[in-house]
């Protein structure tokens, strides 16, 4: 995969592209990192990339014409065309369900604004995606894009170790994932539960289908409105229900 970040503060993605899992994936050969400054594209000596919107108001507007040039430049003799993703409070809110489609791309372009908005045109006409990472307003799209990209890149074949831990992940499921233990099996009194000390592997795999069903009902409920339970799993969660 290639990822580009059109960004006027690259300098927020060294530490974090060249950290833990995004480091490894890149000496991996999974994925490419390319960060370009768009204000190397601006139309004039002054590298001016906003400017007063139209109709008055607070804040200023980033122009068309950098990113629009940038976005261009970065498609150059590329096969597919690129997903191009702006990041946006108004965007649709980020999920694993994206995170997962997008992985599946061979190329990302992700478009980081600040000030006030984008020019409208840069929506209409040059994005495939807009994407947020919640409810909230950030000072740029930096953070939400370094987020969209973790999530995405640890996703890539062979960049974690056990290729069935993007599997289990919380959502990947439906479902939020169960608790985990390690040693030692007691510690300061707090025990870890018997099953998962048993070896008993069927009893092992029914405790973490209720755990996981457990804690989704108590903290995502709405998970499960959109999730095909099993038989098993419905008198799992039946029986978490007689529970409390």
């Amino acid at each position: 995969m290639k990822i580009d970040v059109l960004s006027i503060f690259p300098e927020m993605f060294e530490n974090v592209l060249g950290s833990s899992i995004l480091k490894k994936a890149a000496e991996k050969g999974a994925v490419t990192y390319n960060v370009t400054n768009f204000r190397d594209f601006a139309d004039n000596k002054h590298g001016t990339v906003d400017d007063y919107p139209y109709g008055g108001g607070a804040g200023m507007v980033l122009k068309p014409q950098p990113i629009f040039d940038a976005v261009t430049h970065l498609s150059e003799g590329a096969g597919d065309k690129p997903r191009v993703i702006l990041l946006c409070p108004t965007g649709v809110r980020h999920s694993q369900k994206k995170a997962e489609e997008l992985a599946k791309e061979d190329h990302l372009i992700f478009i980081c604004g600040h000030y006030e908005g984008y020019d409208e045109r840069i929506r209409e006409h040059l994005v495939t995606d807009e994407i947020s990472i919640g409810d909230y307003v950030l000072t740029g799209g930096e953070l939400g894009a370094m987020v969209i990209i973790d999530s995405v890149v640890r996703l890539l074949p062979g960049v974690l170790g056990n290729e069935e831990s993007p599997l289990l992940d919380s959502y990947s499921s439906g479902l939020l994932e169960h608790p985990h233990y390690t040693r030692p099996a007691d510690f300061r009194g707090m025990k870890v539960p018997d099953t998962l000390l048993s070896g008993n592997h069927k009893n092992i795999e029914e405790w973490r289908m209720k755990e996981s069903l457990r804690r989704t009902w108590a903290r995502r409920p709405d998970l499960l409105e959109s999730y095909s339970l099993s038989e098993t799993e419905k008198k799992l969660l039946e029986d978490l229900k007689k529970e409390g």
